[in-house]
């Protein structure tokens, strides 16, 4: 049978064509907004803003989409030139050496299965909320029940969601793009609805509510903790890349795919949490500072309506993490067939059955599922676990980012399908100094993000810089001690030389 143009592009890569190109724009748009979510993340996330700076810090929003909008613009261009599966992995490989492509992949599989983990806890947030009966630990009134819970309920869609991408990526794709096309439609609504409800005017956020106290930075302090609520948002839009060796089309359809879902997530969540402050009845109300938006929804639109929002949210969560693990499993799948992962004979197959690497969907699933087990009764367990994910991924693309300016300044680099042109350089500089300055951001070992309640330890504190330097310093020495003597595309997954 013959080869597809889009197959033959594969094998300059060294690979041969093994996965399923079924995937339009669409599709791969929704892969990228879903794993951002902004239902997801705003919904999980907005006490947490809130409680540490005020109405204010809707500011932050702004911050990093401008930020990120930096790194997403130098995606779009590696995405056009390099579509194949693993993106960050796969562009350092060919930006830089062997060695920082492993590092890059290995944090950004680590991190996407933390993220795993980390999504899957926002059921709490919610589901809780549209009926007791989903509190099945507790009564929710202990923080520890409510944390055990949170590992319940994330267990159950963790095993969904393996299933589904198990199955293949045409089943993932359907469920995927029907879920993001009920988050943008229930997103649209919900900005509708709230600013019809509004009760005060947009300078709610110039208001501080005080949090700037105690800091030695003053409000500059609490507001850098507060950025973080969106920090914790605005990522992931690489997914649409990953799927490069599914999509058809992937030079052209990916770099689009990228800056669309990041610029309508933006656009979408920005507006829901400018009219939610701007319709809270009580801005100074103790819930939001710790149910966040859940509480607004349902004390403004009632229980009825605010309740059928809270399912679209559910909704939205359920592919959140569908995506994320779709990512995982295709950077495992990217890594294994380089021969750059334990077992990698194994989570380089892929099914003929489903068409899609199953090893990889299963192993990815009980990790995370065990990073939740692992913090069972832990009430600390949502800001630590997302707070550990996002660090990693800032890391992974200041691991692309810095290598692709210096191809550009030695004049190596030569963008395929997107190019920035002269503006290259600048967007390159300013993507590497933002990652650079949210990365010491998320890492700087605050008490209110990592240890918040009692017992008060150092090691809680500094978790973070403990666990992301653990991955990163152990797993490099395994690849450097055993892994690299190995590394090599296996002749399973390597393109046939033409006769």
């Amino acid at each position: 049978m013959a080869e597809s143009p889009e197959d033959t592009g594969l094998a300059q890569f060294g690979y041969k064509q093994e996965l399923k190109r079924t995937l339009g724009i669409f599709h791969t748009f929704a892969a990228g907004i879903s794993y951002i979510s902004i239902l997801t993340g705003t919904f999980q996330l907005f006490y947490l803003g809130m409680a540490q700076g005020g109405p204010a810090y809707w500011w932050s929003w702004p911050m990093v989409f401008v930020g990120q909008l930096m790194v997403a613009l130098c995606f779009a261009e590696l995405a056009g030139t390099y579509p194949v599966a693993g993106s960050v992995y796969n562009w350092t490989k060919r930006l830089s050496n062997p060695h920082v492509a492993w590092l890059a992949g290995w944090m950004m599989l680590i991190a996407s299965i933390t993220t795993i983990a980390a999504v899957a806890l926002a059921y709490q947030q919610t589901l809780p909320q549209i009926s007791a009966a989903f509190q099945v630990v507790g009564t929710g009134g202990d923080p520890t029940d409510s944390a055990t819970n949170a590992v319940v309920l994330g267990a159950v869609l963790i095993l969904f969601t393996t299933l589904v991408n198990a199955f293949g990526v045409k089943l993932m794709a359907r469920i995927n793009s029907a879920g993001v096309l009920v988050e943008l439609i229930a997103a649209v609504l919900l900005i509708i609805v709230l600013a019809a409800n509004i009760t005060r005017g947009p300078e709610v956020v110039t208001e501080t509510h005080g949090t700037g106290a105690g800091h030695s930075l003053g409000y500059l302090g609490a507001f850098l903790t507060a950025s973080l609520a969106s920090a914790y948002v605005m990522y992931g839009y690489d997914t649409a890349a990953s799927l490069g060796e599914e999509s058809l089309n992937p030079r052209k359809n990916a770099p689009k795919a990228i800056l669309r879902a990041l610029i309508a997530s933006f656009v979408l969540g920005g507006l829901i949490l400018l009219f939610a402050l701007m319709a809270a009845k009580d801005i100074n109300a103790p819930e939001l500072t710790t149910t966040g938006l859940q509480f607004i929804l349902l004390d403004v639109l009632g229980p009825t309506l605010g309740t059928i929002f809270l399912w679209a949210v559910v909704v939205a969560i359920t592919v959140c993490v569908l995506a994320v693990q779709t990512a995982s499993i295709r950077m495992a799948f990217a890594m294994a067939r380089d021969n750059n992962l334990p077992a990698a004979g194994l989570l380089a197959r892929v099914s003929p059955r489903f068409g899609t690497p199953v090893a990889p969907a299963v192993i990815t699933g009980l990790i995370a599922v065990g990073i939740l087990v692992v913090n069972v009764g832990q009430p600390q367990i949502f800001a630590v676990i997302t707070s550990i994910a996002i660090i990693m991924i800032y890391i992974a693309y200041l691991m692309v980012t810095v290598p692709m300016l210096l191809a550009r300044l030695r004049g190596r680099w030569q963008p395929a399908g997107f190019s920035l042109g002269r503006w290259g350089i600048p967007v390159n500089v300013l993507a590497i100094l933002w990652g650079t300055g949210m990365t010491l951001n998320l890492l700087w070992p605050r008490q209110e993000i990592y240890n918040p309640s009692e017992p008060f330890h150092w090691y809680l504190r500094w978790g973070a810089v403990l666990f992301v330097g653990g991955v990163a310093v152990i797993g490099f020495a395994c690849y450097w001690f055993v892994l690299r003597h190995k590394t090599g595309v296996r002749a399973e997954n390597a393109a046939e030389e033409s006769s």
